[in-house]
């Protein structure tokens, strides 16, 4: 987990308002909301005595709201989607690299900072597309204050693919990089990348038959 991620959890669960975790880590309040809109807060005294009972009272109503409403649509959720069929794995994926995929060059490449993400689109790679774990060449586009060889193996953990199999990091030099930015992606962004290495439906081929799935999805939709 992102270190700065993992401590605003900390801070959170001891109490702290999104403004005051702000100062003390400097990240935006949208991350924040981002990162801890589901964890439940339970302010502790230093938050009573700056911000008062009345609202915090008036805030804690709103929460409570919020995680109902939130628990309903897990559960409308799980009901609407049922079991997840193969034939849904392959349309999901179809989607995944509809808004994330390599669409030029004829290269086979989904790109993302998620983890989750990423391993969903290793699964599709394997399970819809035929490529094997020798058919992976991932690699990472970090900012300069990241550490190469934590986020290689940080990566390495998530796709279950050995660091030697890695290709080559970048890292973004460019200044006009907001520093808020650099400090949410420690680990940088994944190139996952698949190659032929002697297979032929993969490489050029796969590219061609994603592009041709992608298509067919859309030409039926009838956009």
């Amino acid at each position: 987990m992102n270190p700065l991620r993992k401590k605003a959890i900390e801070l959170r669960k001891a109490g702290y308002s999104y403004n005051m975790i702000k100062q003390k880590l400097g990240i935006s309040k949208s991350t924040l909301s981002n990162w801890l809109s589901r964890i439940p807060f339970i302010p502790n005294n230093e938050v009573i005595a700056r911000v008062g009972r009345a609202r915090l009272k008036s805030a804690l109503f709103k929460q409570r709201l919020k995680f109902e409403s939130i628990k309903k649509a897990k559960q409308t959720g799980k009901k609407d989607i049922g079991l997840i069929s193969k034939r849904d794995l392959f349309i999901l994926g179809i989607g995944l690299y509809l808004g994330e995929g390599e669409k030029t060059y004829e290269n086979v490449r989904i790109v993302n900072s998620d983890p989750q993400i990423i391993r969903l689109a290793i699964k599709w790679f394997y399970d819809a597309c035929g490529a094997k774990k020798e058919n992976f060449r991932p690699s990472i586009h970090l900012y300069p204050d990241s550490d190469i060889d934590i986020s290689l193996k940080f990566w390495s953990n998530i796709t279950k693919i050995p660091v030697s199999q890695f290709g080559k990091t970048t890292i973004d030099q460019r200044k006009n990089k907001s520093v808020l930015k650099k400090r949410k992606l420690p680990y940088g962004t994944l190139h996952l990348q698949v190659i032929s290495n002697g297979l032929p439906h993969l490489g050029v081929n796969l590219h061609r038959k994603i592009q041709a799935w992608i298509e067919e999805s859309i030409a039926q939709i009838k956009i």
